[in-house]
């Protein structure tokens, strides 16, 4: 039998032990206000909370936010938050919760009577701090955010505690059972997972549980074992959900969702925002572009919008912008005045759900039989847990963003589109599926591609697919498939392959073969929700500015023009050396440090060279000294021997993408490209217009308005402006910030093309993983100096080893059958998971026996990441 004692006994106790535990800290500042944490130890029932707790400057009483961090985390993952939100005028607590950081306890999955009830305790808390506002004795005013867990936590609280007043969860679930048993089947890979991450630390001492509750050990066992999910299991993670108090959910929500993300699909927090609205609580949606499987969360963006929304109602702020009721991210657009691309906002002044505006699509295929293999081996792919971006680590090495294999699925496809079409929600097709399993059961894969004009390249959107489990069709049953919901826009002359597969990598499917037949039955209907309005993209700067900037060349010259200097002979011998630096030097006026010093390397024809370094490096700098847009203090810069000063004649021999390429977005994109080249002044037959058109691979888009482009095609405009004329060395500075992974890779493909002529390019970028596989030489750069520079192999070290990373153990048996592989020269264990030396395979043929071996693997990739060369080589300042 457990005490329990009075709440207030419990409160009164808890305060004590804060009183005596706490030590408070400054957090230092540069400019921002200062912020005061105080880091304190809570007892309750037992179990110990670590907590932090944040106020900003300014007296008089202020709204408390609670804010939970991510499953695996901790409470200092949320810092910086936390101090955002106490300089906007909160009084800020985070924590730890039950098995993780320096907190005790085991790990309930946010269990009412432990994780909940916890919050709970930790609002008693902030009730009697004398800085946070009171609504009346023992209610204060609190809002409560969180991602993924952490969002969970402030749902579940909202329904069982009425002193809530605020929420605002992110990438979270709404039913755990739908999340890991998806129509009856089990998401195995995200489920080990999560049961991984609730292991102790190496030393410290285990059991098969972990720090979980022996029920959720239990749990996970059971069906991890058996491949399928039972009604005990079910009901327990039920229970542990906000759907089970989601009727008591009535406070003001702001419902943060990835559109790339396998653990926590849209149709979670679809789910959330029906049962709220229906509640009549007030309700926002919000879709980022990235989520659990990587892509761009959005934190500044999502972060202020979150302070806004708890400003509207937690300080009664009547004037405060809480933002449309719905607004999903789509790549598209490029910021006119430094050429990044972004990501554009589609809103619309109500929640559309996931089915709203269809559109039907007529699918062609005959019925198609084929096979669940004999232990459910090998396994299609899709989307992989930890990755990054769903598959981009796989896909880097060429195999794609999906892989499946032949006679394991059916495939029905549409006619190509002679327009653009934008799906935003959930495509459904009906179809019929007969098993020849003695049960008449099935579980099958479905998803939807988007197949280019040469009917190969196929991309998969956001990775997702939809499982389902099919019961009692021996004879044949008909089921409408209900899709992943997406927001993904399918270009004209592209088509939509349904595609039903018997395996993937991320579910557990039967291990006893059987032989499936699907056909389609109707439509595949897709929503368009069509009250969606997108954000235009602003007008190129060079628009109204081009006549200011005429006066100010013009003021310039006049001042100027007595002061010229005769340029350095050309040097004979660098004649064919596209471009070497000496010396390099660099202090702006007033600056207390040089942002280029001593700066020098060389670079080669057909080279495509990465520049690479934290913020602050001098990139930037470098570049534009390259371009001739400021002159070096000291040291020179030659292009083919010519030393660059503004306006040097060389400086025609090369194109650059760096400040930016504006775009008038009535004229197409051939009209866009004659009318930069005219304004040149060059001769028309030296653009050399439809050389640079194929490298950038436009196809039949070059003849549209540019506002009708997707940003990969913006992106790619871009590119074929500053490779017009065919410039011998091409500048590029983050040519791939903004795009999604198969855009990334094809400005890869535009970039290593144009090299492969003989031409050279220097990219400047921050993805690590991208500059790994596109360049063949680095240059790394730190507070302004030269840090090493070479071979991108040498750099890197990974020479012809690559390191597979595995979802768990593997046993000798399966080791020896990968070292005895036709092209492997060994494989062996690392602590990482599996060392692969390379002799005559190549990485996509590895990873296609690999699969075939049923080996659980979760990556591929160099043995030394650029990433850690990197880290190494900068002292982790980045």
């Amino acid at each position: 039998m457990r005490l329990r004692l009075p709440r207030w006994a419990a409160v009164t106790a808890a305060l004590a032990v804060l009183a005596g535990a706490g030590t408070w800290t400054a957090v230092a500042q540069d400019d921002p206000p200062p912020v005061t944490r105080a880091d304190r130890m809570l007892d309750v029932d037992g179990v110990r909370l670590d907590t932090s707790y944040f106020t900003g400057p300014g007296d008089g009483r202020r709204p408390a936010v609670l804010l939970g961090h991510g499953f695996g985390g901790s409470k200092d993952d949320v810092r910086a938050q936390a101090e955002g939100l106490a300089r906007d005028g909160y009084a800020v607590l985070t924590w730890s919760a039950r098995g993780f950081g320096a907190s005790t306890g085991r790990i309930g999955l946010n269990d009412p009577d432990h994780e909940v009830k916890d919050v709970s305790k930790l609002i008693d808390w902030l009730a009697a701090r004398p800085e946070v506002l009171l609504d009346k004795p023992g209610d204060p005013r609190v809002g409560i955010t969180g991602a993924s867990y952490g969002g969970a936590i402030s749902l579940l609280a909202a329904g069982h505690d009425p002193r809530v007043d605020a929420i605002a969860p992110q990438i979270t679930y709404w039913n755990l059972a739908d999340a890991l048993f998806p129509n009856g089947v089990f998401k195995k890979l995200w489920a080990g997972i999560f049961f991984s991450a609730g292991q102790p630390a190496p030393g410290r001492g285990s059991d098969s549980c972990g720090r979980f509750t022996a029920e959720l050990c239990s749990l996970y066992q059971r069906v991890a074992v058996s491949g399928k999910p039972d009604a005990a299991a079910r009901a327990l993670l039920e229970a542990r959900s906000p759907s089970a108090v989601g009727a008591r959910v009535k406070v003001p929500a702001l419902l943060v969702q990835g559109q790339s993300d396998s653990l926590f699909t849209l149709a979670q927090s679809d789910a959330m925002a029906r049962a709220l609205t229906a509640n009549g609580a007030p309700v926002a949606v919000d879709w980022i572009a990235g989520g659990h499987d990587g892509g761009d969360r959005e934190t500044e963006r999502v972060e202020r919008r979150i302070s806004t929304w708890f400003d509207r109602w937690l300080k009664h702020d009547a004037s405060a912008d809480t933002g449309p009721a719905f607004r999903v991210s789509r790549t598209g657009g490029v910021d006119s005045t430094d050429g990044r691309a972004t990501l554009r906002a589609a809103t619309a002044d109500r929640y559309p759900g996931l089915t709203s505006g269809t559109t039907d699509l007529a699918l062609g295929g005959p019925p198609q039989t084929f096979t669940n293999p004999a232990g459910a081996a090998p396994p299609a792919v899709s989307a992989v847990p930890g990755l990054g971006g769903g598959l981009s680590g796989l896909s880097s090495l060429g195999v794609g963003l999906s892989l499946d294999f032949p006679g394991q699925y059916a495939r029905f496809e549409a006619k190509p589109q002679t327009r653009a079409l934008r799906i935003t929600g959930t495509p459904t097709v009906r179809v019929r599926v007969a098993s020849t399993a003695a049960d008449g059961s099935a579980v099958l894969f479905a998803k939807v591609y988007d197949v280019g004009p040469d009917g190969r390249q196929q991309v998969l959107p956001a990775q997702l697919v939809a499982p389902v489990r099919v019961d009692g069709a021996k004879a044949g049953k008909s089921l409408t498939l209900t899709l992943p919901a997406i927001d993904h826009e399918v270009e004209a002359g592209h088509r939509l392959r349904l595609v039903v597969a018997a395996t993937d990598l991320g579910y557990a499917s039967p291990a006893v073969p059987a032989g499936y037949t699907v056909a389609v039955e109707g439509p595949l209907t897709v929503p368009t929700a069509p009250g969606l309005s997108t954000q235009a993209a602003a007008l190129p700067w060079w628009v109204w500015g081009l006549p200011l900037l005429g006066l100010a060349g013009a003021a310039a010259l006049l001042l100027t023009a007595r002061r010229k200097t005769a340029a350095p002979a050309p040097d004979p011998e660098l004649a064919a050396v596209p471009l070497q630096i000496t010396g390099l030097s660099k202090k702006y006026k007033g600056g207390d440090r040089y942002s280029v010093r001593d700066l020098s390397f060389r670079v080669e024809q057909g080279q495509v060279l990465g520049l690479l370094g934290p913020n602050g490096a001098g990139k930037t700098t470098t570049l534009r000294m390259l371009m001739g847009l400021i002159t070096p203090d000291e040291g020179e810069i030659r292009v083919f021997g010519q030393a660059i000063r503004p306006g040097a004649p060389v400086l025609s021999r090369v194109g650059a993408f760096v400040e930016g390429a504006g775009f008038l977005p009535h004229l197409s994109g051939r009209e866009n490209l004659d009318l930069y080249w005219k304004a040149t002044g060059r001769p028309a037959e030296d653009a050399h217009v439809d050389e640079a058109l194929r490298i950038a691979n436009l196809g039949g888009a070059l003849e549209r308005a540019v506002r009708t482009y997707s940003q990969g095609m913006r992106q790619r405009l871009a590119l074929a402006q500053a490779m017009l004329g065919l410039p011998d060395l091409l500048i590029l500075d983050e040519p791939t910030n903004g795009l999604d992974p198969p855009q990334i890779r094809e400005m890869r493909e535009v970039m290593i093309r144009y090299a492969a002529g003989g031409r050279t390019v220097i990219v400047s970028s921050h993805l690590l993983a991208e500059v790994e596989q596109s360049c063949t030489h680095l240059v790394v750069m730190d507070r302004g100096q030269l840090v090493q520079a070479g071979p991108v192999a040498e750099i890197t070290g990974n020479g012809d080893t690559l390191l597979v990373s595995l979802a768990g153990e593997i046993d000798d048996a399966l080791v020896a059958k990968v070292d005895a592989l036709t092209g492997v020269g060994a494989a062996t264990r690392a602590d990482e998971g599996l060392l692969v030396r390379l002799d005559g395979i190549d990485p996509t043929a590895l990873i296609g026996e690999l699969v075939r071996l049923d080996v659980p693997l979760t990556g591929v990739g160099p043995h030394r990441r650029l990433e850690d060369a990197f880290l190494t080589l900068i002292g982790g300042a980045a």
